[in-house]
């Protein structure tokens, strides 16, 4: 069953709702101001810092002996990374030799729903309607149903967890790179997590049965238990499950081959730092020769430069949007009028905001890279007189 809630909101309550949120927006502008100015900063710092540490970056070479002539320069260098630790899982009981011992926990839960529509009323008014629905499945945390809108469905869908299980993440402390010791830095970057076969002793699955069995209120006797794969199903049935059910999924990071960009420093490895304040490291998985980890750096740069644009960007927009929002709750007296002079003022906050954007990140480039800045100033030119030319023709066609 669905259950809907409507709220009435005046045309007052908007138009002072949108004044407020003039202030927010301007936050908004400029936040996405900074994040624009740093992350063009950020980009050619990266990218120098690359260039310096490409130049400077030897080959190791054999790494089954240390080679202390090169202690304190930045080194490219393949091979195996491994270890002889044994991970635990503390409440399965499972053990294995590997870099990392990861545990994913799901629940079986009454899922809420919201969906929201607006109305428009003549006056200015808005009418918000929104309708809440439930349903069942698998999510990465239990859900508080105590918090769930439609009163009924606090007790019809009340939800219960058979057993509290978090997330488990367990990383080897000492992984062996030929004659040298791996720091926990590069080793966090190693991947290539493969299934774990959950094998659980009679020990540990007679100790779950019974706390699953006291939770379930169900006899002891019936098995709660079920082991498939690298899947732990905690609960009466894997093929009909039942809220307050849960599953926990297994990984395993072997020993692998791996390559490295790093600072030499004795028997182990640490952060290269720039001439500009930059520290750099680099770990993959494979052999990867060291112009093309340098070729991944910079892409990757280029990747999260692009990103960190598009944020900057959208909080410019976003902010503009909120601080000419009064505009279309004015004309909102007639919702038609209303709906036209939100369009309108959409298409300028995305034409204002993204002239600013490139105006931002322009002046940046001239500061760093003066030829770029001066094209994107051109381009920012650009969209402030089309949105010019726009208002102009719309004039026109008025009178």
């Amino acid at each position: 069953m669905a259950y809907t809630e409507t709220q009435s909101v005046s045309w007052f309550d908007r138009l002072g709702s949108s004044f407020r949120g003039i202030l927010a927006g301007i936050l908004l502008v400029v936040a996405g101001t900074v994040v624009l100015w740093w992350n063009e900063g950020n980009f050619v710092a990266t990218n120098d810092a690359l260039g310096e540490a490409q130049s400077v970056t030897q080959e190791l070479g054999n790494i089954t002996t240390l080679d202390s002539a090169k202690s304190g320069q930045l080194v490219h260098a393949e091979g195996p990374a491994a270890t002889k630790d044994i991970l635990s899982d503390p409440v399965f009981g499972l053990s294995v030799n590997a870099i990392r011992l990861e545990r994913a926990v799901e629940f079986y839960q009454w899922v809420e729903e919201a969906r929201s529509e607006r109305r428009q009323k003549l006056g200015g008014g808005e009418e918000i309607v929104t309708t809440y629905t439930y349903s069942q499945g698998w999510t990465n945390r239990p859900v508080d149903s105590s918090q769930f809108k439609d009163p009924k469905a606090r007790t019809e869908n009340a939800n219960i967890v058979l057993v509290n299980l978090d997330n488990l993440v367990v990383q080897a402390g000492n992984v062996t790179f030929g004659a040298y010791r791996l720091p926990d830095f590069l080793v966090g970057s190693i991947r290539g997590g493969v299934p774990l076969n959950a094998v659980l002793s009679d020990e540990t699955k007679a100790a779950l049965n019974k706390q699953l069995a006291q939770t379930a209120q169900k006899a002891g006797s019936a098995e709660m238990v079920h082991a498939s794969g690298n899947t732990v199903y905690l609960g009466a049935s894997p093929l009909s499950p039942h809220v307050g059910d849960a599953r926990a999924t297994f990984l395993q990071t072997p020993p692998g081959t791996v390559s490295i960009l790093a600072k030499l420093s004795g028997d182990t490895f640490e952060r290269y730092r720039a001439d500009n304040g930059k520290a750099f490291s680099m770990l993959t998985m494979g052999t990867r020769g060291m112009d093309d980890m340098y070729g991944d750096a910079h892409a990757a740069n280029t990747a999260m430069t692009w990103m960190l644009r598009l944020v900057g960007a959208f909080l410019v927009v976003f902010g503009l949007r909120m601080i000419i929002a009064p505009l279309s709750v004015v004309a909102g007296v007639i919702p038609l009028l209303g709906n036209i002079v939100g369009a309108g003022a959409g298409f300028v906050s995305i034409v204002l905001g993204l002239a600013w954007a490139l105006v931002v990140i322009s002046i940046a480039w001239l500061r760093y890279r003066p030829l770029i800045g001066v094209c994107a100033l051109v381009v920012a030119g650009a969209l402030i007189v089309l949105l010019h030319g726009r208002g102009r023709s719309r004039k026109a066609a008025n009178t």
